[in-house]
């Protein structure tokens, strides 16, 4: 509910409200605040109870940093290792799903939530062919932070989309190539570029911005 933008940031959470809303006593919803907190989505202040945490443009700029780095070692270590021909035929059905998906030149609606679900697990086989449990560890921690998940597609800039969607095919190829250095350098740059995107159009237009990354996912209306 809090990735979805269902809470707004700085917004207070009434325990009894959230009980009731999702069907839970307060104990395990205590248990899960505390969770939250520990993940660093939410902020506890003493006599006061939880807000949900207010995350700057530089904050999203320096988590989009880490995952670069991150998914980018993901790439060079799956590349070097040799991906299975399972995990290879997948990658090029993923790419081919996009094509298929981009090939009216726009990005329907109706669309996004299959464009999404292909570029989700596009990321995540990769990072599971690492190898390297802390790496997926790490990644999921970074999308903790609003907007850094690689479920957020700003939809309405085709341009941007077809650009994101190419560096698929370069990624999908230095893998099978087994070059680590090159794969690793396009997801890095490839995730970097998509903070950057993010970034400038959260400082000038952070309502199109959140509408657009929010749109069509789990919860809205």
């Amino acid at each position: 509910m809090i990735l979805s933008g269902q809470f707004m940031p700085g917004e207070r959470l009434h325990q009894d409200h959230l009980a009731e809303t999702l069907g839970v006593s307060r104990t395990p919803l205590r248990t899960a605040l505390a969770r939250l907190a520990q993940d660093g989505l939410i902020d506890y202040e003493p006599n006061r109870g939880y807000r949900i945490r207010r995350f700057l443009v530089s904050d999203i700029r320096e988590a989009f940093a880490v995952r670069a780095n991150l998914e980018g070692l993901a790439c060079r270590l799956a590349a070097e290792a040799g991906l299975s021909r399972g995990d290879l035929a997948r990658l090029e059905e993923l790419v081919a799903e996009g094509d298929q998906i981009l090939s009216a030149g726009k990005l329907q609606p109706d669309m996004l939530p299959d464009y999404r679900a292909m570029n989700v697990e596009f990321h995540e086989t990769i990072i599971a062919a690492a190898g390297n449990r802390w790496i997926a560890r790490f990644v999921q921690q970074s999308h903790n932070v609003p907007l850094v998940s690689d479920r957020v597609i700003l939809w309405d800039d085709f341009a941007i989309i077809h650009r994101s969607h190419d560096d698929h095919h370069r990624i999908a190829r230095a893998i099978a190539d087994r070059d680590g250095v090159r794969a690793q350098n396009l997801m890095s740059e490839h995730v970097i570029y998509a903070g950057q995107i993010l970034a400038e159009q959260l400082e000038n237009d952070p309502g199109a911005a959140l509408r657009n990354a929010f749109q069509g996912r789990p919860g809205d209306p």
